[in-house]
């Protein structure tokens, strides 16, 4: 038995989200059924951060324990194979110790949104970003992000569906910039809680606009309310980029 770390690339436009859901498809679901074609084995996969319904992924980290005898290229050419045509591909694939779990062992989790800041909508971006056409100011956003970052009792950006024990989490991370026509919101942390950084960015988002000051998001913050959220970004703009492990 081998266990197998696996970085995935995917487009989550076509899918219910990372994990299996019986009313569609999901990312995880796909790279099961490949590896079970490939293999004859029902492999459980494991990943770093589920990630909802239109999100992306520029690289999830997952695992899963295999008995066939193979090489990390036959692996990830088999199941890239496999995979097509969904929007989903093997990067790599290695073989770990067995204590190595992709959720578990993960010591830090990065993401990006994307916001496409002009008059015109996009058409090759089109369910990769969130087209917002009015002027932002970037600056008044930036600085409305400097009072998320730290730890924080975050329930006024927490999903009502959350899971997680507890509302606080410590943001290492939160800027925003502006790159052309596109506004980049990166975010770090250990873990996040459900709809965390969507609801983050929705709520620049409004700062923004001019419809909020940075101080508004700073008591809204406080409020630990999720009625004082502000808004809840959409998920098409939004990539997990990677996964962070002490080794």
């Amino acid at each position: 038995m081998t266990r197998w770390r696996l970085t995935v690339e995917f487009d989550g436009t076509p899918f219910m989200g990372w994990q299996r859901q019986e009313h569609g498809p999901s990312v995880q679901q796909a790279i099961e059924e490949a590896i079970e074609r490939m293999t004859g084995e029902e492999a459980r996969l494991h990943c770093a951060g589920r990630t909802d319904s239109g999100v992306h992924a520029l690289a999830m980290t997952a695992h899963a324990d295999i008995e066939k005898q193979l090489d990390g290229h036959q692996l990830r050419e088999g199941l890239n194979a496999l995979l097509r045509p969904d929007p989903v591909a093997i990067v790599s694939a290695e073989p770990v110790d067995e204590e190595f779990h992709a959720r578990f062992s993960c010591v830090g989790r990065r993401y990006l949104y994307r916001i496409l800041n002009r008059r015109a909508p996009p058409t090759l971006l089109r369910n990769r970003v969130w087209h917002i056409p009015q002027d932002l100011d970037v600056d008044a956003m930036a600085r409305a992000a400097t009072y998320l970052e730290g730890r924080h009792d975050f329930t006024t950006f927490r999903s009502v569906n959350c899971q997680a024990k507890s509302p606080e989490k410590t943001l290492d991370i939160l800027t925003v910039q502006r790159e052309g026509d596109e506004i980049q919101i990166r975010a770090a942390a250990r873990s996040f809680l459900h709809h965390q950084v969507r609801s983050m960015v929705g709520t620049l988002s409004l700062v923004g606009r001019g419809q909020w000051t940075p101080e508004q998001v700073k008591e809204a913050l406080e409020a630990r309310d999720r009625q004082a959220l502000g808004l809840n970004a959409p998920p098409e703009g939004l990539y997990f980029v990677k996964a962070v492990y002490e080794d």
